[in-house]
């Protein structure tokens, strides 16, 4: 993974929600588990189309959480292959917050996931 850039990428993330009081911790910013599921779902969704295939998780590291996520944020997630194999893919996320009332962004986490396309669809 590359250093913290300074902006998100230039396309539509693979995920968009909105922070709710459900997804937090008693501080009111997201839990890092559910963090971590947006990211996996980013990244299975794009493993899913690449495969044609189930391709449920079998690996996950390199993760940084860099900051919090409020109730409110909108969380955009994005996810990338970096490594493919005979069955297998690599796919790196990245997830960046937006305040509710203003455009400011800031990235929240990194993460690599690694899926294995199995049986059929």
């Amino acid at each position: 993974m590359n250093d913290a850039p300074v902006s998100p990428p230039e396309r539509m993330p693979d995920i968009r929600v909105t922070v709710m009081a459900a997804d937090a911790n008693p501080y009111g910013t997201a839990f890092v588990g559910w963090l971590f599921g947006q990211m996996s779902l980013a990244g299975g969704s794009l493993a899913s189309r690449r495969t044609g295939k189930r391709a449920p998780v079998v690996a996950a590291d390199g993760f940084k959480f860099l900051a919090p996520a409020d109730i409110g944020d909108e969380l955009s997630v994005w996810a990338e292959v970096v490594g493919e194999g005979r069955t297998s893919l690599t796919i790196a996320t990245q997830a960046w917050k937006r305040d509710r009332h203003g455009e400011a962004m800031a990235k929240v986490a990194e993460g690599r996931f690694v899926f294995v396309g199995v049986g059929d669809v």
